[in-house]
């Protein structure tokens, strides 16, 4: 009904309500969305006459209201969702994850009517040139907006540590130095890209931070600019000198990620965490790398403090978070963000270094990384590349990254195979120094999708071909950042990677290719769901957690 009436107005052409239909309690509900749920903020500030938009919808609500309310749904379930004690933990989160799904369907079918309108407002006068789904591909920032429709992490307390709910996992436990580089850098899994001022590496302390600062200034080295860029999108403290990061103590190796969460809003949870450990000054209970034990801390500083301190010493230092997510590929801002620290580091200093962290040192390190190989190059002039490698091993084509799609890809691009050729150069890069962690990204595509196919238990299964896609979309992104680099090079990359991917690859198709994105020369899985944008983007946030903060 609420549909009927959105066409309809469109089709009569009524802009404006009249004043029967548009009643104070409507307003008043209004306000309500937008106070409280900043993605549907978000999706206002984004659409062209957004708040136009969003009032027709509720208006149209209204008139369909007599047998249910969407809005009224909304708030119903948020309330009923924050009303549940926390004391009753088997049998309350049990509840709160059946309120928590009913609110953020509810939230979801109002967001997609938004949607629904916005797209009536443009294709009606096109004569609906589009369907409603080609639209919403062609406009696939509704879908990474769709994956933050639950950031409860956001608001969750930070007593959770000192009341037990949660516990703080060390680095050992989360960041096994298998480079064997702890003893000499003081942070595990140290490395430098062949012949390039590009280095990676786990999580360090302060001490660690101050190690690998000397070993960059040294006489060797002599770099005086250092960018030094935190890709972690989870809460991290230094206590007593040590790592630490909360998690669920039911499933410690699980990262607790803050999928959406701008860096200064991480920043900010990390200080109130650390306010709080220091002040409880309680025993608290911490998972090392073999056992567990009782701590009481009494320091603990953030990283920005750690970076803070240190740039009073090394004067060409620079820090920044940039947020990655643990498999998927990265989003086109952090794309834009990643280029941008480096370009303005750049500017004042062409030999500067360049220094990534992640968790572990593996996955999240390493793509900022190649991302960074990338750049430099097209700023410097790229490396004589020796003839193509011929490769005689089991999946040889797939561990050179010739899966179907990607050879669609290189298809729409302007000289793709080239465009390929420099990624596939650049990861073997990355990746050569740090054999024993067994991470290339082409390699763990197969890897992983092998290892699901052999997988028997249900639910690993499904993890694993979620993580297999994801990694096939970050070498997918790798090459089309790749692509804006050359194309855009020549107008001095004053577009944006984000309104790249908008105005020229989504018009190309790209979009379309990556909501169709599997593994087709093995099977057809087009009706899997990880293989649709809208699903596989949402699974970032779907962590199979407890319910521990609020939906903001």
């Amino acid at each position: 009904m609420i549909l009927g009436v959105l066409v309809m107005e469109r089709m009569m052409g009524n802009e404006q309500p009249s004043p029967s239909t548009h009643t104070i309690d409507e307003e008043e509900s209004t306000t309500e969305v937008k106070v409280h749920f900043r993605v549907i903020e978000t999706l206002i500030s984004k659409l062209p006459k957004g708040q136009q938009v969003v009032d027709e919808v509720d208006r149209a609500v209204t008139l369909c209201s007599e047998m249910h309310n969407i809005k009224d749904a909304i708030y119903e379930n948020k309330k009923k969702l924050e009303a549940i004690a926390e004391d009753y933990q088997t049998q309350g989160n049990c509840t709160k994850l059946y309120f928590l799904q009913r609110l953020v369907q509810s939230l979801e079918l109002y967001f997609y009517l938004i949607l629904f309108n916005a797209y009536l407002h443009e294709q009606y006068p096109l004569a609906f040139c589009r369907s409603f789904s080609q639209w919403l591909c062609a406009n696939a920032w509704v879908y990474r907006l769709l994956s933050c429709l639950n950031q409860s992490e956001l608001r969750a307390p930070a007593d959770l540590i000192t009341k037990g709910a949660r516990v703080l996992v060390a680095d050992e436990f989360l960041a096994p130095d298998v480079l064997l580089t702890v003893k000499e850098m003081k942070v595990a899994n140290f490395r430098r890209v062949s012949k390039m001022p590009i280095y990676g590496m786990a999580q360090p302390a302060a001490e660690a931070v101050g190690v690998v600062l000397s070993y960059l200034a040294d006489e060797r080295r002599r770099y005086s600019a250092v960018l030094w860029v935190c890709v972690q999108d989870e809460l991290v403290l230094e206590c007593n000198g040590q790592i630490f990061c909360p998690r669920e103590p039911t499933c410690p190796e699980q990262q607790i990620s803050l999928y959406g969460a701008s860096a200064q809003e991480i920043e900010e949870l990390e200080c109130s965490l650390k306010d709080e450990v220091l002040g409880s000054q309680k025993w608290l209970e911490v998972t090392l790398e073999q056992e567990k034990q009782m701590k009481m801390f009494k320091s603990c500083r953030t990283l920005q403090e750690i970076f803070s301190t240190h740039k009073q010493t090394h004067q060409g230092l620079q820090y920044t978070r940039i947020p990655l997510p643990e498999c998927a590929a990265p989003r086109e801002e952090d794309f834009d963000r990643l280029l941008d620290a480096m370009k303005s580091v750049l500017a004042d200093d062409s030999r500067a270094a360049f220094v990534f962290n992640c968790s572990n040192g593996g996955s999240r390190s390493t793509t900022a990384m190649t991302i960074a190989t990338l750049t430099l190059w097209h700023f410097n002039g790229f490396p004589e590349f020796g003839e193509e490698e011929i490769v005689s091993v089991p999946d040889a084509k797939y561990t050179k990254g010739e899966f179907e799609v990607v050879m669609r890809l290189i298809r729409l691009l302007p000289d793709g195979h080239r465009m390929k050729r420099e990624v596939d150069i650049a990861l073997d890069s990355v990746s050569e120094t740090m054999t024993p962690m067994h991470h290339h990204l082409r390699e763990i595509i197969i890897c992983t999708y092998r290892q699901m196919k052999s997988c028997k238990n249900e639910q690993e299964r499904g993890s694993l071909m979620l993580k297999s896609v994801q990694y096939l979309e970050r070498y997918i992104y790798l090459i089309l950042f790749n692509t804006y680099l050359h194309l855009e090079k020549k107008n001095s990359l004053q577009r944006s990677f984000s309104t790249w991917m908008h105005q020229v690859a989504a018009q190309a198709g790209v979009y379309d290719l990556l909501n169709q994105l599997t593994f087709s020369e093995f099977e057809n899985l087009k009706d899997s769901t990880f293989s649709h944008l809208r699903f596989r983007w949402r699974e970032q946030t779907n962590r199979n957690l407890p319910y521990r903060g609020e939906i903001v």
